[in-house]
């Protein structure tokens, strides 16, 4: 008996979700250009069928020597076992059996199979984020068909009830079959709306992993490897190789790089003067800094340009005390004059004070505040505690803390107010 096939029956739990999260969402895109974006429910549903069995099976009659190739050949077998009985395909059941016939799972087409799901999981992409699909949905489909995210886990990801996870994905799969929405990379004339909702998305869902807007934890990491996954498989694409692309896959690389650091023993948030840089991913910087100079062999500048700019000066610097802050202020003013995003105005403020001294970055604070959205944004009560706290002003540091301090959800962070608080 091959070692594969003497696995214990209390590892395949872990092994199925594995291949769930790294092997479901190639075969749906697969099926989903089979049978075509108006039956990704049935997609999902022969694949969902396929890891259930192999569930049951592998318990008991042990793991095959290739488990990925027995996930796609099984979902075949199911999907053609389907279109016999779908009165809706039968006219077209020769012409589909044939798609499927294609998906050979043998050892030696594996290479050219993973070729092949490569390019039906970008079409999922592209098709997930198809401006005709609201904003909200974007994420949650992406996740579910090319991530491998199931309800309750991408619930669990943004903090709301799974009843809204559905009824997100309801509406999407709706529009889709409505809009007969094409399985395809969009034609240069339309890359470019395009693009920039992938982007976007793939933007947020990083975001939201990087600093969690509630819950207990700070970090989701499996969020940030999965916008980091699917940001590489997009510029590894010729409609990919673009600018843009690379710079917001270097952004992601470099911030990433610190999430190792980021938080204590205990999930509590560490600035980055106080972060054991040592622990910060040496080889996953370098390859940010490789995806940011790509992204600079030419004259296009975007915010992700500036964003990962201001990240590589973190990145590259032995010490908090010796990072380049007059440059991480150059690149805050060009974003602030790109975007006037008040938050980028808060982050700026740091820099100012970095550079010009704590009372200089108070006197910017002040014009902050007054930007829509700022009174009730923590973070502006933290930044002024923090100021206040460098002038000597505890007093007023302290209530800026309590303010803060109301205004967050997240557990992490609120450790670290109440720490900073304290001290």
């Amino acid at each position: 008996m091959s070692s594969a096939l003497q696995r214990h029956s209390e590892d395949v739990p872990r092994l199925v979700d594995h291949l769930f999260r790294h092997r479901a969402g190639q075969v749906v895109s697969t099926l989903t250009g089979i049978f075509g974006p108006q039956h990704l429910q049935l997609a999902e549903d022969v694949v969902q069928d396929t890891l259930l069995k192999a569930l049951q099976q592998w318990s008991h009659r042990g793991v095959p020597e290739n488990p990925g190739a027995w996930i796609t050949q099984v979902a075949k077998n199911q999907a053609l076992d389907v279109l016999r009985r779908e009165a809706s395909f039968r006219h077209h059941f020769e012409r589909l059996a044939q798609a499927l016939d294609r998906m050979d799972t043998e050892a030696d087409r594996e290479e050219a199979l993973d070729s092949e799901l490569y390019d039906d999981q970008l079409r999922m992409i592209f098709t997930c984020c198809h401006p005709a699909i609201s904003p909200d949905a974007r994420v949650a489909l992406t996740l579910k068909t090319v991530g491998g995210f199931g309800v309750p886990e991408i619930a669990r990801a943004f903090l709301v009830p799974e009843s809204t996870i559905a009824q997100r994905l309801v509406r999407a799969k709706r529009t889709l079959r409505r809009q007969h929405i094409p399985f395809e990379v969009p034609s240069a004339a339309e890359l470019g709306e395009r693009l920039d909702s992938v982007l976007a998305v793939l933007y947020g869902l990083f975001t939201e992993g990087y600093g969690a807007h509630q819950g207990e934890d700070l970090i989701r990491h499996e969020l940030c490897a999965e916008a980091i996954r699917l940001t590489s498989l997009l510029s590894e694409h010729p409609v990919g190789d673009r600018l843009t692309v690379h710079a917001l896959l270097a952004l992601m690389l470099l911030q990433a790089a610190r999430l190792p650091a980021r938080t204590d023993e205990q999930g509590d948030l560490l600035l980055l003067e106080e972060q054991d840089r040592s622990r910060w991913d040496q080889r996953m910087i370098v390859a940010g800094l490789q995806q940011l100079a790509r992204s600079a062999q030419g004259d296009e500048i975007t915010t992700y340009h500036l964003e990962a700019g201001i990240a590589a000066a973190h990145a590259v610097a032995p010490s908090s005390a010796e990072t380049d802050w007059q440059r991480i202020l150059s690149h805050y003013d060009a974003l602030l004059a790109m975007t006037a995003s008040p938050v980028v105005a808060l982050n700026r403020t740091v820099a100012v004070a970095m550079v010009h001294g704590p009372q200089a970055g108070l006197e910017e604070l002040a014009g902050v505040q007054a930007l829509p959205g700022m009174a009730s944004y923590y973070l502006l009560h933290a930044t002024s505690a923090a100021l206040h706290r460098q002038i000597g002003d505890g007093k007023r540091a302290a209530a800026d803390y309590e303010r803060a301090l109301a205004l967050t959800t997240n557990e992490a962070e609120r450790r670290f107010l109440e720490r900073k608080r304290g001290e």
